[in-house]
């Protein structure tokens, strides 16, 4: 029997953004467990929850000043512990997540290493020497742009920092550290959470020698300053696999098919050894692929074939079409090409992980400049590159605050919050909610869809089509990702969904159509 983590589906709860039980506007624990029962209508098998530990906010949670406790926004550890139970009691599994590659500055560990060079936890940070003219030692670029380097005038060096000045990055070089923040995998494992998804893996641990990233020839300032330079030193070093495997060993010591899955953006071919290529690593590097790739059939069929052709033995595929940090796929692609590609999230071979409000279409809120929140975009402003217009609060019904929140949202809703929220959707059946819950389903009845072997169908123009097969049971879906009517050959059988309301056309896939056919037998 497949573990649950292949056959089921993911859904990713960003907790700020989820439901407000109190009336501050900012979700918490309390709101998450009174809508477990979306979920389990939903059909999803286990709830990734966007970091909740204690944190001054920089970063919205991941600037982690406590990696064992419970920010008092989100609520207490008993009101974790009552949503992990209330979680197991309706068959869903819980995930965390994990922020391994910094702390914030006001974690007691980092006030300790920045108090004296002598201190026994200085070596828990990275900190170096100034360059020979006083400034930063290297030309490391902060992914929020700036230097990577900031300068402590209390003990006269350098500490680095991946991302803002108040995420120092930890050295994981350093065994003491090491084994510190193994125990907080235990900590929560003992806890009877069933696996973490492990933020930015790649970025934690950086080349001995901290050389000078490389310039990119391809950079345009439009692309986001941490690009200008090439992250070969400061990312993706060999010693990481090493400290995945580690993690790999807990996760595999508790009972009940714990599961650990790397954010990990890297090409496909560097992406395929965080499965492990003498011991295992992580189960699942997180593959976003379709988050960036073009729209296009032709193209998705030879990424996905690429994809497939290159998974490690054992190694189980999984997709993800957005999440916390990047655009929305019905902004991308559009209303009717977005449940074009909820089928093919759920259909693909793999665990498919689903972003919070994209079973009902929300797309991207524009942010007023006076309400920006980011710190992205507060810092490099205007290109396009902030995080909050995927953050924005779901709208569960047409109240005021959309059932949100009886006070003022953290961030504003979208304007259609009115029409677009889940109990609108919950009864109508043509809706985007329908046509999650009917594929969801399809998954759980069919194992054919949710562990069977996969096969593209050769095709022409916007369609992509590919057929799964398990025992006898096949099941073609095919895919129209354009707005044009296109010839295809359907097989006989009967069709168990489809992203438009009235019966497909025999050898045509109408514009923005996509069905689920159960092929007759031979």
């Amino acid at each position: 029997m497949a573990p649950w983590w292949q056959s089921g589906a993911i859904y990713q709860i960003y907790p700020r953004s989820f439901q407000d039980s109190d009336g501050d506007g900012i979700g918490d624990l309390k709101g998450i467990a009174a809508r477990l029962d979306h979920l389990v209508a939903l059909g999803v098998d286990a709830v990734w929850i966007s970091p909740i530990f204690p944190s001054p906010m920089a970063d919205f949670g991941y600037d982690v000043a406590d990696y064992c406790g419970i920010d008092p926004r989100f609520g207490t550890l008993a009101d974790f512990d009552a949503l992990l139970a209330a979680a197991h009691e309706r068959g869903l599994k819980l995930l965390l997540d994990f922020v391994p590659n910094h702390s914030s500055s006001e974690h007691p560990w980092f006030r300790e290493s920045r108090s004296s060079r002598d201190n026994s936890k200085r070596d828990w940070y990275i900190w170096r020497d100034p360059a020979p003219d006083g400034g930063p030692p290297h030309n490391w670029i902060s992914d929020f742009g700036g230097s990577a380097w900031a300068w402590d005038e209390g003990t006269g060096q350098y500490y680095y920092h991946a991302f803002l000045k108040e995420q120092p990055d930890l050295n994981w070089r350093n065994p003491e550290l090491r084994a510190a923040m193994m125990d907080v995998l235990r900590f929560w494992f003992d806890r009877g959470v069933d696996g973490f998804r492990i933020d930015v893996l790649w970025h934690m641990v950086k080349h001995a020698d901290f050389s000078d990233n490389p310039p990119n020839p391809g950079y345009r300032p439009e692309m986001g300053e941490m690009h200008a330079v090439l992250q070969l030193n400061s990312t993706d070093q060999p010693e990481v696999h090493d400290i995945a495997a580690e993690m790999r060993r807990i996760a595999d010591g508790y009972p009940g098919d714990r599961v650990l899955i790397g954010e990990i953006y890297l090409p496909v071919e560097r992406l395929m050894g965080y499965y492990g290529t003498d011991v295992p690593e992580v189960h699942l590097p997180f593959n976003f692929q379709l988050i960036d790739a073009p729209w296009d059939a032709r193209h998705l069929a030879q990424l996905i074939g690429e994809y497939e052709a290159a998974l490690p033995p054992g190694g189980w595929p999984n997709w993800v079409l957005g999440n916390h940090d990047r655009p929305r796929i019905a902004t991308r692609v559009g209303d009717a090409q977005a449940r074009v590609a909820a089928m093919l999230l759920l259909t693909l071979r793999g665990t498919p992980t689903i972003y919070y409000g994209d079973e009902i279409g929300m797309a991207d809120v524009a942010i007023p400049a006076g309400l920006v929140q980011d710190p992205r975009e507060l810092r490099e402003p205007g290109l396009g590159l902030g995080r909050d217009p995927v953050r924005t609060p779901m709208p569960w019904n047409a109240s005021a605050g959309a059932g949100f929140t009886t006070g003022d949202p953290w961030l504003p809703l979208g304007s259609d919050w009115p029409t677009r929220n889940v109990a609108a959707q919950a009864g109508d059946d043509a809706s985007m909610l329908a046509l999650h819950r009917r594929l969801l389903h399809l998954r759980r009845k069919h194992d054919t869809l949710a562990i069977g072997d996969f096969r593209l169908i050769e095709s022409d123009g916007s369609v992509l089509a590919y057929e799964r097969h398990h025992g006898d049971e096949r099941i073609v879906v095919a895919l129209n990702l354009g707005a044009d009517p296109q010839p295809f050959a359907l097989p006989e059988g009967e069709v168990l969904a489809s992203t438009l309301p009235d019966p497909h056309e025999p050898g045509l896939l109408r514009g923005d159509e996509g069905v689920v056919i159960l092929v007759v037998p031979a």
